[in-house]
């Protein structure tokens, strides 16, 4: 009886490493690959495109661009330096932001 207890155990133990482990342990795998790839194309690479499109329209800043802050701000750009842009708010109202404040650039007046 005890002998049929161990060798039912030895069968229900893991397979031996011979032929078709590598190939085994690569099918493993696939699935924890599945989900990067899908991760990447879903999540990462859409942030990187936007961010890109951020990136060149903070590069494009010129002088009379209608743009908004992202604290909410409307305004028109009086000047822009290297790392600033001066902004008209009102009449003799004008604020002195970060480029990298500037959410967008307006197309049409809001």
């Amino acid at each position: 009886m005890f002998f049929d207890l161990v060798a039912n155990a030895y069968a229900m133990g893991p397979k031996p490493q011979g032929e078709g482990g590598t190939q085994d342990m690569i099918m493993s795998f696939a699935p924890l690959i599945l989900i990067f790839v899908v991760f990447y194309f879903l999540m990462v690479r859409p942030q990187q495109k936007k961010a890109k499109q951020l990136r060149e329209m903070i590069d494009s800043l010129k002088k009379g661009d209608k743009v908004v802050t992202n604290a909410g701000i409307y305004g028109v750009i009086e000047s822009v330096e290297e790392t600033t842009v001066h902004i008209k708010i009102a009449e003799n109202v004008k604020i002195k932001v970060s480029r990298a404040a500037i959410s967008q650039i307006r197309t049409t007046d809001d």
